[in-house]
């Protein structure tokens, strides 16, 4: 399977792909947790964007990078998705690996911070995140600030 990357500021999404990217994230982060929220946040105009996609042109995985005080006093990586079809391949990881590396080359190595559904603190640890702070809840579901030094 062949994977292709791509890291774009917001104004530079294509009509298609930025509706795949919000069509992907309502169908995880909304329906699949049976969560309702408001994903579009505004947020996404000071976002990069992270993208996967196959040799089809699928969107298969996508994660938004902020620098430091965008959105924490630290960088950080945040709406991590993989398409469900495709969890089974380690794209998670692959798309983890990605955005960690992308902070480091768009930024420069610093710590980065995330907000992470708590069931995934083994997944985000494996990374190198540690737990900061107290449990909270958003949306009705556990998660924990975590921080990789």
């Amino acid at each position: 399977m062949t994977i292709r990357w791509h890291c774009i500021p917001f104004e530079a999404f294509p009509p298609l792909i930025l509706y795949d990217v919000l069509r992907l994230r309502s169908e995880v982060f909304v329906v699949e947790q049976n969560c309702p929220y408001q994903d579009i946040d505004r947020r996404d105009v000071d976002a990069l964007h992270l993208l996967a996609h196959n040799e089809a042109g699928e969107l298969m995985a996508y994660a938004r990078l902020f620098k430091a005080g965008q959105y924490y006093e630290q960088a950080s990586i945040g709406r991590v998705i993989v398409a469900q079809q495709y969890r089974k391949y380690g794209l998670g990881r692959a798309l983890m690996q990605q955005a960690i590396a992308h902070v480091d080359h768009l930024f420069g190595p610093q710590p980065i911070k995330i907000g992470a559904q708590s069931y995934l603190e083994a997944f985000y640890g494996s990374f190198g995140f540690q737990q900061v702070g107290e449990p909270y809840v958003e949306d009705g579901i556990p998660h924990i600030y975590m921080l990789r030094a």
